[in-house]
C-alpha cells in the first residue's frame, strides 16, 4: 500500500491503541490523545539500539516521531512517539514518506540567521540557547549560523552589511532591547534595499525575512532597560524559551503593529512601544548606573525617578483610530491620511507620563499586560496618558499593574486608541531638569528629554511623531 498524508494519519489515529506504539515515558501524551495529527510532528528519524559490543548502525527498532504538544497557559513542549517495527523495509518507507510530508510545509524554516545576546538573562543566554534551543533545531533539521553579539548595536550594524541570501529568518536570543534592535535594523535594510532615503521615511517596506524571539531577558514593565520579555509574551502568551523555539520551528507567522518614530522631518527608528515623562527618565537614570548589577540599578532608578516625579508640560495631538474601516482595506490604501486636520484631537497639560504602545506589552508581572486593550495586528496603539497628581496615587497607579484590577481606573489616567500621535513638550522649565539629573545619559543636553523606547533610551529635543506600521512579521502560536 502507498502511504500517502491521508493513510498515514489514519493508522496514526487507529494505532493509538496499538501496543506497537510506544509514546515517551515522560509524557505518555497518548493516554490523553485519540490520534496525533501530521501538521504536529516536526522530525522523524530512525529509532536504533546500540551495544558496545556491536559494530555498525546498530539493531533497527522502528522510527520515532518528534511531536509539538500544546500544555496549559499557551505553553508548548515536544514529545516523541516511537512506531516499532524491526523491518528494514517496513522502517524505510514509513521514514521516506514522513520526510515527504515534512517536506511539504513550506513554511517551515530550513535555515535560520541567529543573534544571540551574551549578557541577557543575568549572562546566561548563551547557556539558554546551547542547553534549549539549538538541540531542538537540530532536531529539526534546521540549519544555523550563530553570532555572539559584542557591544550594543553590534546587531544593527552587523545585520546592515551580512548577506542574509539563503536564510529563512533572523532569530534574536536576547531580551525586548536585543529583539527591538534586531527588527529595527531588518527593517532599516528593507528601506535601504528599496532605495528609500532613510533620514525621512514615509512610507516604509516592510522586512524580507521574519523575526523569531527567543526570550533571554528577565524582569517586568518596570525593569525598564533590557530586561524584559514583553515582545516574546506578547507574541507567544508566555515568556517560555522551549515554547518560542517550537513556534519557530513550526513555522508559526503573525503579523505584528510596528512604530515608527520621527522628529521634525526626520526619521529616528523604529519600535513597539514608548514611554515618555516618568518611564524615559527613569530609564535614563539606570543607563547611567549601569556599573550596579541590574536589579540594584533598576531599584535605585525606579526610587529616584520617583523621588524627583515630577509633570511634563505636553501638548499630545493624536488621530484616532477608525475601527469601522476595514483592516486589509487600510494597509492597501498605505498610510492613515495625517493631512485629516478635522479628525485630529489634542490635548495638553502637566503629565507625569505618557505611554504608547502597538502591542499589549505582557509579562509575568504584569499578567493583563501594560495596554490590555491593544492587539497585535489591528493598525491601532494604545495612547496611555497620566497627568498630574501626588506621589501616592501614582504609585498606587504603577502597583495596579501587577494585579489584575484595572489600572487604568484612576480619575488622572487617560487611554485612547489611535493611529498616530504626537507628543511636543512645551519646555524644560516646567518638569524636567538637567542639573538636578548629575549624569550624562540622563540627559544628553539642556533641551533634550529621554524617552524609553522598547527599553533603548532614546534623547529628543523637540516634538516626537509616532505612527503605526503594519509590515514587521515574528513567529508566533499557531
Amino acid at each position: 500500500m502507498e502511504l500517502t498524508e491521508k493513510n498515514v494519519e489514519m493508522i496514526l489515529s487507529i494505532g493509538s491503541n496499538n501496543d506497537s506504539l510506544k509514546g515517551d515515558s515522560k509524557y505518555d501524551f497518548l493516554h490523553k490523545e485519540e490520534f496525533v495529527e501530521l501538521k504536529d510532528i516536526f522530525s522523524v528519524k530512525l529509532k536504533r539500539r546500540y551495544s558496545i559490543k556491536q559494530q555498525g548502525s546498530g539493531t533497527l527498532l522502528g522510527i520515532t516521531l518528534f511531536i509539538c504538544l500544546k500544555t496549559e497557559k499557551n505553553k508548548l513542549k515536544d514529545s516523541t512517539l516511537d512506531l516499532i517495527n524491526l523491518s528494514e523495509d517496513h522502517c524505510d518507507i514509513w521514514f521516506r514518506q514522513f520526510k515527504k510530508i515534512l517536506a511539504g510545509f513550506s513554511n517551515r524554516p530550513k535555515s535560520l540567521k541567529i543573534l544571540l545576546n551574551p549578557q541577557s538573562h543575568k549572562k546566561e543566554a548563551t547557556q539558554v540557547y546551547y542547553e534549549k534551543v539549538e538541540p531542538l533545531l537540530k532536531i529539526a533539521g534546521i540549519k544555523t549560523d550563530v553570532t555572539i553579539t559584542e557591544y550594543e548595536g553590534h546587531a544593527l550594524s552587523l545585520l546592515k552589511e551580512c548577506e542574509l541570501q539563503g536564510f529563512d529568518g533572523v532569530v534574536c536570543v536576547g531580551g525586548d532591547g536585543s529583539a527591538s534592535e534586531v527588527a529595527h535594523a531588518l527593517l532599516l535594510r528593507a528601506q535601504k534595499n528599496a532605495g528609500l532615503e532613510t533620514d525621512s521615511i514615509l512610507t516604509p517596506v516592510g522586512a524580507q525575512l521574519p523575526l523569531g524571539v527567543i526570550p533571554a531577558g528577565k524582569g517586568g514593565p518596570l525593569d525598564l532597560p533590557r530586561s524584559t520579555n514583553v515582545l516574546a509574551h506578547s507574541l507567544h502568551g508566555v515568556s517560555h524559551v522551549v515554547t518560542a523555539t517550537l513556534h519557530i520551528i513550526m513555522g508559526h507567522i503573525q503579523p505584528v503593529d510596528v512604530c515608527t518614530f520621527s522628529t521634525i522631518g526626520k526619521f529616528l527608528r523604529f519600535g513597539f512601544s514608548a514611554m515618555f515623562g516618568f518611564g524615559g527618565r527613569a530609564l535614563a537614570v539606570a543607563e547611567n548606573h549601569r556599573w550596579m548589577s541590574p536589579n540594584q540599578r533598576m531599584d535605585f532608578a525606579i526610587m529616584k525617578a520617583l523621588a524627583k516625579l515630577k509633570p511634563e508640560e505636553c501638548e499630545i495631538s493624536f488621530l484616532p483610530f477608525n475601527s469601522s474601516q476595514d483592516l486589509e482595506e487600510r494597509r492597501a490604501q498605505g498610510y492613515p491620511k495625517s493631512d485629516c486636520n478635522d479628525q485630529w484631537q489634542m490635548i495638553q497639560g502637566q503629565f507625569l507620563n505618557v505611554s504608547i504602545m502597538a502591542i499589549p506589552c505582557q509579562c509575568s508581572v504584569a499578567p493583563r499586560g501594560l495596554a490590555p486593550n491593544t492587539r497585535l495586528n489591528n493598525g491601532s496603539m494604545a495612547l496611555i496618558t497620566a497627568r498630574n497628581t501626588s506621589r501616592p496615587e501614582f504609585i498606587k497607579h504603577l502597583k495596579r499593574y501587577a494585579s489584575i484590577k484595572n489600572q487604568f481606573n484612576f480619575p488622572f489616567v487617560d487611554t485612547y486608541t489611535v493611529e498616530e500621535v504626537t507628543v511636543c513638550p512645551k519646555s524644560n522649565s516646567s518638569g524636567h531638569h538637567p542639573e538636578e539629573d548629575h549624569g550624562p545619559h540622563e540627559t544628553a543636553s539642556g533641551n533634550c528629554f529621554p524617552w524609553n523606547v522598547d527599553g533603548d533610551l532614546m534623547q529628543v529635543a523637540s516634538e516626537v511623531h509616532v505612527r503605526i506600521d503594519w509590515y514587521c512579521l515574528l513567529k508566533k502560536p499557531a
